[in-house]
């Protein structure tokens, strides 16, 4: 590639990647407001994304969408700019980690390592109670795996389990630094297992405490050496059905599952839809044939869940399914919400 992210971030005004990092975020020119930083700019494979509004691409976009130069006029203007050399000069972020970042390992060796990590740890009594008001029954919790996040021992961790026979090399949040493996230091907060359609503990989640922005995260390893990051992954929990639910989150999945019997797939977001289709081919061989939306009320209000919503219907008329949309009680967002509160009801 004749430019890269590093030649044209100057001229941008955005600013200077933090040290030791393949990636970074910034504000999004299109949705952030005031100190959100929802860009996310990857410096090893020049690409950028936004998982709120869904803007993606590669330098030339971002240039153009910075600039408001037209992407077609993009080259000729960096080539007027670096008229004065041959070829740009390419700037790399320093100190820069030589190792690529690894391929995300197999689900059968991340399913067993996240299998033997949950087991190991605990779920703190407030996350337990916190739980039980969603709606979840101790029996659900416990099928589920929630945990609470480790604090302490990240190194001990990764020992118990190289010594137990399990690979951690390209499992979101395990790293190597200086030869010893070790797991991510993260925020306290409820670690949530994410599954595929076979049960399999893709990734993990964390749902952080005392956090209004970004509650959900991926627990990733991707700004730590020979760290891999989390792909979005869907999550699907129940049996296959002919119709099932689709909705945003995955404990928001779990809750609707237990209080409801329903079959539910979740996306981590409704603007993130990158490991929808791989999953909708996946299920549509399974005799998936339709397909129920259940984002937040917001959508009615929100322009970017409605923009999720409109690439949703075209995955999904793409594929064949048929679909529609469940609206209920706007005073409750979430359908998780709603369904609670009819239980709540019935039961006085």
């Amino acid at each position: 590639m004749l430019y890269t992210m590093m030649d044209i971030l100057p001229m941008l005004g955005l600013p200077d990647p933090p040290q030791r990092r393949p990636d970074y975020y910034v504000p999004c020119p299109c949705c952030d407001h005031g100190r959100d930083k929802h860009l996310n700019i990857d410096l090893v494979k020049d690409v950028y994304r936004c998982p709120r509004c869904g803007i993606s691409g590669g330098v030339f976009d971002l240039y153009s969408l910075y600039t408001g130069i037209p992407r077609e006029q993009v080259f000729e203007d960096l080539k007027s700019k670096f008229a004065y050399r041959e070829t740009p000069v390419v700037r790399k972020p320093q100190p820069r980690h030589e190792t690529t970042e690894p391929p995300c390992a197999d689900i059968t060796l991340r399913d067993a390592a996240y299998r033997a990590l949950l087991q190991k740890l605990s779920l703190a009594s407030d996350h337990q109670r916190n739980l039980i008001n969603r709606g979840l029954s101790s029996e659900a919790i416990a099928q589920n795996g929630y945990r609470t996040t480790p604090l302490v021992g990240m190194k001990a961790l990764a020992k118990q389990l190289l010594a137990e026979g399990h690979g951690l090399a390209g499992v979101p949040g395990f790293f190597c630094e200086d030869g010893q493996w070790s797991f991510v230091p993260e925020q306290r907060g409820l670690l949530i297992p994410v599954r595929d359609v076979q049960g399999r503990i893709q990734g993990l989640q964390v749902r952080r405490d005392n956090t209004e922005k970004r509650k959900f995260r991926w627990v990733s390893s991707a700004s730590y050496p020979d760290g891999c990051r989390a792909e979005g992954w869907t999550h699907y929990i129940g049996p296959t059905r002919e119709k099932i639910i689709l909705i945003e989150g995955p404990l928001k999945a779990d809750v609707v599952h237990h209080l409801t019997g329903q079959t539910v797939l979740a996306v981590p977001g409704v603007n993130a839809l990158t490991q929808l289709e791989k999953t909708l081919l996946e299920l549509r061989q399974r005799g998936v044939q339709h397909i129920m939306s259940a984002f937040d009320m917001d959508f009615l209000k929100n322009f970017y869940v409605q923009n999720g919503y409109a690439e949703l219907t075209r995955k999904l008329c793409a594929l064949g399914f048929r679909y529609g949309t469940y609206l209920w009680n706007p005073d409750y967002n979430g359908l998780d919400d709603y369904v609670w509160e009819g239980c709540l009801r019935a039961k006085v």
